[in-house]
């Protein structure tokens, strides 16, 4: 699975971890996804959406 959200696109970042005596070592940023049913185009599909979309209302979820 690509750690990538279906509507908005978001995805991993990188970046440092920063010690005490600023010691650096790469680390990366993991967007909160979800497995979710939601109606697209009419039809029920298992999409990766991050919660930034479903709170929104982007994404219309199927019980």
């Amino acid at each position: 699975m690509a750690k990538v959200c279906d509507i908005c696109g978001k995805k991993p970042v990188t970046g440092n971890n920063i010690s005490h005596a600023h010691n650096l070592t790469r680390r990366r940023w993991e967007p909160n996804l979800q497995e979710v049913r939601a109606t697209v185009n009419g039809q029920t599909k298992h999409l990766t959406v991050c919660t930034n979309c479903i709170k929104s209302n982007k994404v219309v979820k199927v019980a």
